[in-house]
């Protein structure tokens, strides 16, 4: 244990906390910080403390590149402002490099969420539960019986004998049905086509449904968009049986995904588009109208890979209960090529059971289910059971209505906190759905604007959040990517309880005072 007061127990802290970042990041941060300490003050700030062992911060030329690294860290990790020093660890390597480890990859990285929850571990936090920390940074909402006019969280699943044995790998049939069913009845009323149990897959989590999906589709070009779900880049770049295409977005659009853009990757002949809708990590939805042309754009030409994990967390209509999904959109559900995932993950607050499924024509489906005998072996048969009661149209559009009003409530909290901490929303940048903010740090001052910077002070006053260049996802490393990568943004949740967002606005409201940046 270590008590960091000194600038150079601080420079020690941030250098190392740099260096558990996945290889392509940590270049990627080195670069950028080298951009944010010559355009922030054109080298020529002094420091309120400098090392003796630091060159005075008045010019780079003459130095070694690791000399140059060295000073341009110092200069953001020194800022403490008034910051007391903690009695913490020092973030260590993800693997003891003197043990050897035969025909293991040590040089696999975490994820986002995964990385954020491994170095605020080592300051200090229990995991979920502790209640002395603000996690911001899970993507996951509270699943207590929190929410006016939700239905009571189960405490109890019945364990039936036919529960006991494995459950088929594309699900149980009860559960099958009342995924069709429900389908049907909210968006495919008007459809002479429609969903029967033959059309769903249960798999174990979003993450298994992508990978069964991922085993299944070869020889082709995959476009996925930027900024988006950071799990993405390890499902992508395990399999070899297609090629992923990274397509950068606009920030000045605030990452909307434009139809042009869609038509110009379809003209170069891509033949499969992943992407989430809702956005994660923006908050923002497509509307019906673009939603009806993308599946106009790509019917019969291109398979669709939505990721609707986030679609009833949707705020335009009212907070009606109402939500939003390419099921509205599909003429034949046996013809057109969409493969659409959701669960009980998100939209009934149950992340712990892993029950979700994925929608698509019959020959996709069979395809899915043989994937899950040699890669999962299918989800937990009791839940299953559980989960078919929990899909009643009517009672799934009163529950949503219940979660949609308290987390725009919430949504709303977390923008008004953080407007009057001087940050600017305006229609594009506010989150429409999710319970997701892409927060923009560039007009913060100094290591503030970095999202390393801001996540290292925020671990010090025990707020997590993901910082935004995690949601690059360059799987196979082809292109310098780097270059438009999200160094000045952190998502931040607003799914946990009331009280985690309070203490977690006020845990960024003390770090903005200590900088002078309110």
């Amino acid at each position: 244990m270590s008590v960091y007061g000194s600038d150079d127990e601080s420079l020690t802290e941030f250098e190392r906390l740099e260096s558990t970042l996945p290889p392509p990041l940590r270049r990627s941060a080195s670069s950028l910080l080298e951009k944010l300490a010559v355009s922030s003050s054109q080298l020529d700030m002094p420091l309120a403390r400098t090392p003796t062992n630091i060159h005075p911060l008045n010019s780079l030329s003459g130095l070694n590149n690791k000399e140059k690294h060295h000073r341009l860290l110092s200069r953001l990790s020194q800022s403490e402002n008034g910051r007391e020093g903690s009695p913490i660890p020092v973030p260590r390597p993800k693997f003891n490099e003197e043990i050897h480890k035969p025909a293991m990859n040590t040089k696999q990285s975490s994820t986002g969420v995964l990385w954020v929850t491994e170095r605020a571990n080592e300051y200090g936090f229990q995991g979920n539960g502790d209640d002395d920390w603000a996690n911001l940074g899970q993507g996951a909402p509270e699943h207590g019986d929190t929410i006016p006019g939700s239905f009571k969280r189960p405490t109890s699943v019945p364990v039936t004998d036919i529960s006991k044995e494995y459950a088929p790998t594309a699900g149980i049939k009860e559960l099958r049905e009342a995924v069709a069913n429900y389908y049907n009845e909210t968006y495919r009323q008007n459809f002479p086509s429609k969903y029967t149990y033959k059309n769903v897959c249960v798999v174990p989590g979003g993450r298994a449904g992508l990978t069964r999906i991922a085993s299944i589709i070869s020889d082709c070009y995959l476009s996925f968009f930027l900024p988006d779900y950071t799990a993405y880049a390890e499902m992508l770049s395990l399999f070899k049986n297609f090629s992923p295409i990274p397509v950068p977005l606009d920030e000045a659009d605030n990452y909307d995904m434009h139809l042009q853009t869609i038509a110009l990757e379809l003209k170069r002949g891509v033949s499969a588009f992943l992407t989430s809708n809702p956005r994660n990590p923006t908050g923002r939805c497509m509307s019906r109208s673009q939603l009806q042309t993308l599946h106009k754009m790509c019917r019969e030409k291109c398979l669709l890979i939505m990721d609707e994990f986030y679609s009833h967390y949707y705020y335009d209509e009212g907070c009606t209960g109402s939500s939003i999904s390419s099921a509205e959109f599909i003429q034949d559900v046996n013809k057109d090529p969409v493969l659409i995932l959701n669960g009980l993950t998100k939209a009934f607050r149950l992340p712990g059971w892993r029950i979700c499924w994925i929608l698509g024509p019959e020959d996709y489906i069979n395809a899915l289910s043989s994937a899950g005998s040699f890669l999962d072996g299918g989800s937990n048969s009791p839940f299953q059971y559980a989960a078919v009661d929990f899909l009643k149209p009517l009672a799934v559009r009163a529950e949503m209505k219940a979660l949609q009003l308290h987390f725009k409530m919430k949504r709303d909290y977390v923008i008004t906190r953080l407007s009057n901490m001087g940050f600017k929303f305006n229609e594009k940048n506010t989150p429409n759905s999710t319970f997701y903010l892409w927060l923009n740090l560039s007009h913060l001052p100094g290591k503030l604007s970095n999202c390393l910077g801001f996540f290292h002070e925020c671990l010090h006053e025990k707020v997590i959040v993901v910082p935004g260049f995690f949601f690059l996802i360059n799987p196979q490393n082809l292109s310098r990517l780097e270059d438009v990568i999200w160094y000045n943004f952190v998502r931040i949740s607003y799914g946990p309880e009331l009280p985690q967002l309070v203490k977690g606005m006020d845990g960024i409201e003390r770090i903005l005072r200590r900088f002078d940046a309110l």
